[in-house]
């Protein structure tokens, strides 16, 4: 569901199956009031990484509408956030860019998840700021 009128942040990366996955649901959780959220990849993954799936469970956020998508499957954004994984999206329009350079925690332990979900958070919640004062959404 959106919210029209909203900004619309797409997080961007290779297999869209973790970084940008736990940033569209995190998003949803902490700035869901100020843009909406998507996330794509350019080579989509069969599906969205368990672990990342199950430590979002644990902390109540909604994991139902999370599934792996490519570029097309998503409207047009006004921002773009890849992840840190080189990827280039000339075919994804957009009025501000940035990459946030995170490592995957893919294939290691549950603290190397909750850093990059620590992180991922943050720059969220900086994210959010920059939207409510280019967009003067209060």
């Amino acid at each position: 569901m959106t919210n029209e009128g909203l900004p619309k942040v797409a997080f961007v990366c290779t297999h869209n199956s973790c970084r940008s996955q736990l940033a569209q649901a995190l998003a949803k959780n902490v700035a869901g009031d100020v843009f909406d959220t998507y996330s794509a990849g350019t080579h989509p993954a069969a599906g969205v990484n368990a672990t990342a799936l199950r430590l979002l469970q644990e902390r109540g956020i909604d994991t139902s509408n999370l599934y792996s998508k490519t570029l097309s499957e998503i409207p047009a954004v006004d921002y773009v956030i890849t992840m840190g994984c080189g990827v280039a999206c000339p075919t994804l329009a957009c009025r501000h860019r940035e990459d946030w350079g995170l490592e995957d925690p893919s294939g290691q332990d549950d603290t190397a998840f909750l850093d990059c979900i620590n992180t991922i958070e943050q720059n969220i919640l900086k994210l959010r700021e920059t939207v409510m004062e280019k967009n003067s959404v209060y």
